[in-house]
Formats: C-alpha cells, structure tokens, sequence
C-alpha cells in the first residue's frame, strides 16, 4: 500500500472500505470490503434485563473524548490486534482533526471500558472497544447508540459482526444494501459533539420505546 494519509482513509471511508493490519508488529496495511457487513441498527440495539440492572445502579461515569488515546490503546491492549504502530498513529490524526471519537466508561477515575470509531457525515464506523471490567463494553455501546441518535446519525457500521454484537442487535446485511446506507449517510448532517451524553434514564428510555 502507498503512504496512508488520513485524508486518503477518510474517502475510503466513504467509498466502504478501511484499514488493517494482520497483527500489531506487521508494518503491511491491507484494504477491506466485506462481502456481508456488519451494522447496528439504531433503533435495534438489545439492552438485556442483566444489563438494564448495570447501567441503572449508575456506578460509573460515561465520557466523551476524555482520553481517546487510552481508549486507542486499551483496544490494542491484546493478544492479537489489527492495530500496528502506522494505524495507531492515523486514527490520534483523525482525532486530533475532529473525525475520530471515544465513547468511555470510567470508574472512580480508572478507564474501565470503551470504544472508539470514524464519523463521515451521519455514518459512525465503530472500529474496536475494550472492557476491564463486566458488562463496560456493553455499557459502552448501550449509551453510543443513544448517543449516535441524539446527535443525528443514520448508520452505525461495526464493520464485521460477532456473536457479541449480534446478541446486543448488530445484523449483517450485504454490500450492496451497505452501501446504499453509506451513500445516503455521508450525504447527511451530524455532529458526534452536538450533545453531552445521555442518562442512564435516557438510554433505559429507548429501550422501553423498542421494546
């Protein structure tokens, strides 16, 4: 691959494919597109009963770019990962540019989960998230997906889907049907920063509205 500037990953972005690396010591960087692609459904995201417990007892504080850094790497913090040194430095440039955002979940002060992902106009590509401690990523996801509402967004790319996702809502669709909800998102308008995150009664809210 030439030099990946990110100028160049975002129109990729935009045109459904992005970066990887085969693990974090391998200097190579391959484009993917996905035959099935993974998505959330906005309206779709499954707060189970254990979960709904979680987010009421409220033990934790939920953040918005406090740290994307550490979020960056608590995701890379692995045994295998997708995220050599190359690609570590271009999402810290994306997010330095206002195109990159973490969502975390922190308690008593110690970053105890969260994810972090690209946006283009109203698409958020979640790229990766971590969890230190029981349900943290799912929390972490539970208030995104309010979040990615109130602030406008139409698509929520996870990229590729797992057992986890697909337990919390995640579908895989093709790339055609993928790519016509890019082509309509990165049309749109929307800002990752337009609202402080919600409330714990907001997200539970939402589930009892979907529900």
């Amino acid at each position: 691959m030439s030099e990946l500037t990110p100028d160049l990953l975002m129109r990729a972005y935009g045109m459904g494919v992005f970066p990887m690396a085969e693990h974090q010591d391998d200097p190579e960087i391959f484009w993917v597109d996905p035959i099935r692609r993974g998505v959330f459904p906005l309206d779709g995201f499954n707060i189970s009963r254990s979960l709904a417990r979680a987010i009421r007892r409220e033990d934790f504080d939920i953040r918005i770019d406090s740290d994307f850094e550490a979020v960056l790497d608590g995701c890379a913090d692995r045994s295998e990962t997708w995220i050599n040194a190359e690609i570590r430095s271009l999402y810290m440039d994306l997010h330095m540019r206002g195109e990159a955002h973490s969502l975390e979940v922190w308690r008593d002060d110690a970053l105890v989960g969260g994810v972090y992902g690209v946006t283009l106009g109203a698409a958020f590509f979640g790229e990766s998230m971590f969890s230190r401690q029981t349900n943290a990523s799912k929390i972490a996801l539970a208030f995104l997906v309010e979040h990615l509402n109130r602030c406008g967004f139409t698509l929520f790319d996870t990229q590729f889907i797992t057992d986890h996702l697909a337990s919390l809502g995640a579908v895989e669709i093709s790339r055609v049907d993928y790519q016509k909800l890019l082509t309509w998102a990165v049309r749109q308008d929307a800002n990752f920063l337009a609202h402080s995150v919600p409330s714990a009664s907001e997200v539970l809210q939402r589930r009892s509205q979907t529900s």
